[in-house]
Formats: C-alpha cells, structure tokens, sequence
C-alpha cells in the first residue's frame, strides 16, 4: 500500500480480496511445480508477480486503504517471494544462495519487527523503494523459470533476469536496514513503552 489515505478497519474490500488471492495461489504454484507442471506454473507465477501494484493501485483510487491491507499486502509479498524462489531452487533454476539472502531478510526482519513491537513500534509506512524492489524480485521470477521452460531464450532471457534478481536484491536488503533505522529512530525519539501501555500492537510493516 502506499502512503497516505484514510486507513479504515475495513475486511471486506477489493485489494484485500486481491492480496487474499494472491496469497492462495502460493500453494497452486509450489504443487504444480512439484508435479512438473512448468508451463502452468510460469502462467500462475506471471498472473500472481501482476497483482503485486494492483492492490495498491486499487486501494488508492478507491479510497480503500485498510489496516489488514497494510498487514496483508506486504505479507502475501514477502510469503510468494520465499516460496517462489525456494520452489524454483529446488529445481536447479536459482541458486541456493539467492535462498538465503532473500529468505534472510525476512527473517531478520521479522525478528527485529517482533522485538520493536515490545517498545511501542507501530506500523511504518511502506516506502517505494521497497515495492520496488519486491516487484523487481517478482519480475525476475518467472523470467528464470521462462528460461528453464525454453531453451533458446536463455542467452537473451537469463543475463536479464540476473540483473533484475541482483538489483532487487541489494534494494531489498537496504531498505530493510531503513526500516530497522526508522524503527530504532522512534524508539529513541519517543522512549520505551511497555506493550500493556498500548492498547493495541501492530507489526511493523516492511515493503
């Protein structure tokens, strides 16, 4: 989502429904991948890497910026980009090492967004930078997995896709260090709270 709007308590909107479906078509790609269907799979994954602006897009122009898309956006996000490259590493399509640096990330951020959470850390607003980067990492996805699917473009297609992956990556992890700093930032500006001197909590959010 991006910054600004009104933020509404509302469940039922259609970015959300979006980032829902989003989420659902995890588990459909990792099957067909593991039953050996690529070319139905490389469909799914470019149909799932085009909804990542859309809930966003749709949120901002119909006023529909709510606090579980907040939640749910960066998540549905963060859970297809693991998966994804997890599913294509165990196929010998990505290295283990791409793996662990994305997968890293999150789970470093995780923790750290766990821990700021006890000191009062609320939501921070998504920067730019990292949908940038998320959309980079999902864009260069399906072009290894198109590059696996066809033989002849992988001269063209695979040189491509390392640089979207690299550039992603790099982007991916410096703004994760924003956010910790930003978070670091407000715990310093504002002092420690207890968690019962809040009445509610939310995880910080990271692009």
């Amino acid at each position: 989502m991006a910054e600004g709007g009104t933020i509404s308590n509302r469940v039922f909107t259609i970015p959300n429904i979006i980032s829902f479906v989003r989420l659902l078509t995890i588990p459909v790609f990792l099957w067909l991948v593991w039953a050996g269907e690529d070319l139905i799979g490389f469909i799914v994954l470019v149909v799932a890497v085009s909804t990542d602006f859309v809930d966003g897009l749709v949120a901002r122009k119909l006023n529909q910026i709510s606090k579980l898309g907040m939640f749910l956006d960066p998540l549905a996000d963060r859970l297809f980009i693991a998966a994804v490259v997890v599913a294509l590493a165990m196929r010998e399509v990505v290295p283990l090492w791409l793996v662990i640096l994305v997968v890293l990330r999150d789970v470093l951020l995780g923790l750290g967004a766990a821990i700021l959470s006890h000191w009062g850390v609320g939501v921070l607003p998504v920067k730019w930078m990292g949908k940038w980067a998320t959309f980079a990492l999902l864009a260069s996805l399906p072009l290894f997995l198109l590059a696996a699917l066809v033989d002849g473009v992988v001269a063209v297609v695979v040189p491509f896709a390392w640089a979207v992956a690299l550039a992603g990556t790099i982007l991916y992890w410096w703004v994760g260090f924003i956010y910790l700093f930003d978070a670091l930032r407000i715990v310093r500006e504002s002092g420690p709270k207890h968690p019962a001197d809040s009445a509610t909590l939310n995880s910080t959010k990271v692009g």
